[in-house]
C-alpha cells in the first residue's frame, strides 16, 4: 500500500501498487466502491499483468482517507487524483475508469493535459441523472445531505444490497452523499463534451447486453472506440474478468 497528501489539510489517497513496466496503470473504482476489491482480479489477469499498476481509492473511500469537509465534486476529486498521481512519480497513465471513476478519468484528462496517455472508461458516468429513491447514485442523490446524515444511509443500505455494501459501509457519508449528487448534475463543459475533445486514445466499454450507448455515432466519430462485453452486467470487471481482460488489454495495445 502507498499513500500521498493531496490536501492543505494533509487527507491522504492511498492506493495498492503492483510493480512493473511503464506506462503506469490507473485503476479508479466507482461510487461507493473500492479499486483494490472491484479490480483485484482483472489486474492479476494475464492479458494486464506486467505494468505498474495503482488501484487506488478515491478520497473518501475504501482505504483513502475520509474528510468531512471536502467537496467531493467531480472537478475535485480529478485534482485529487492528479496529486497522488504526481506524488506516485507518474508522468503519464493509462486510466481504466468504472462507473463514477469513469467520470472522474474524463476530468482528469480535461483538467491536467498530458498527465493521461489513453482512457479506457468501464461503462461509465457520462451523461446527468435525475434524483430518484431507489438503487444506484440516483437514491442517494435524492436525500439532501441532512436527510441523508439523519437515517438515510441506512435505507440506501437496504437498497444497495449486501455485495455493494460490503464497500460502500466503508465510504464517509459525506463523501457517499456528495460524490453522488455531483455525479448526477451536469457539468461544464459536460462529460460528453469532454470526452469528445480529448486527443488521447479512448474507448468505452459497455454490457452486450444493454443495447447501443445514446449517441454512439457522435463518440465515434469523435474517435472513442465502442466496445461491447459479452455475459456482464454495470460490474463488468467482477461479471466477466476474461472478457474485460481482453477489451482492456485490446484498448491498451
Amino acid at each position: 500500500m502507498r499513500d500521498a497528501t493531496v490536501t492543505p489539510n494533509g487527507d491522504r489517497i492511498r492506493w495498492v501498487e503492483i510493480p512493473g513496466r511503464e506506462p503506469v496503470r490507473l485503476y479508479l473504482h466507482g461510487l461507493g466502491a473500492s479499486s483494490p476489491v472491484y479490480y483485484a482480479a482483472a489486474a492479476a489477469h494475464p492479458l494486464l499483468t506486467g505494468h505498474r499498476s495503482l488501484l487506488l481509492d478515491l478520497l473518501g473511500f475504501g482505504i483513502s482517507d475520509r474528510p468531512a469537509d471536502f467537496p467531493y465534486t467531480l472537478e475535485a476529486h480529478a485534482d485529487a487524483v492528479a496529486a497522488a498521481v504526481r506524488a506516485a512519480g507518474a508522468e503519464r497513465v493509462e486510466v481504466i475508469g468504472h462507473s463514477l471513476g469513469g467520470a472522474v478519468a474524463i476530468q482528469l484528462a480535461h483538467r491536467h493535459p498530458g498527465l493521461v496517455a489513453g482512457l479506457v472508461l468501464v461503462d461509465a458516468v457520462i451523461d446527468p441523472v435525475a434524483p430518484s429513491p431507489g438503487p444506484g447514485s440516483g437514491g442517494i442523490a435524492s436525500f439532501t445531505e441532512e436527510e441523508f446524515l439523519a437515517g438515510g444511509l441506512e435505507q440506501v443500505e437496504r437498497w444497495a444490497g449486501p455485495f455493494w455494501w460490503a464497500t460502500m459501509r466503508l465510504a464517509g457519508p459525506e463523501a457517499l452523499h456528495r460524490s453522488a449528487v455531483h455525479r448526477c448534475r451536469a457539468t461544464v463543459p459536460s462529460l460528453r463534451e469532454q470526452l469528445h475533445g480529448l486527443e488521447l486514445p479512448r474507448t468505452f466499454l459497455h454490457p452486450e447486453a444493454d443495447g447501443e450507448l445514446p449517441g454512439a455515432d457522435r463518440l465515434r466519430a469523435a474517435g472513442v472506440a465502442l466496445e461491447a462485453v459479452p455475459d456482464c452486467g454495470h460490474n463488468i470487471m467482477i461479471d466477466n474478468p476474461d472478457g474485460f481482460a481482453k477489451a482492456v488489454a485490446a484498448a491498451l495495445a
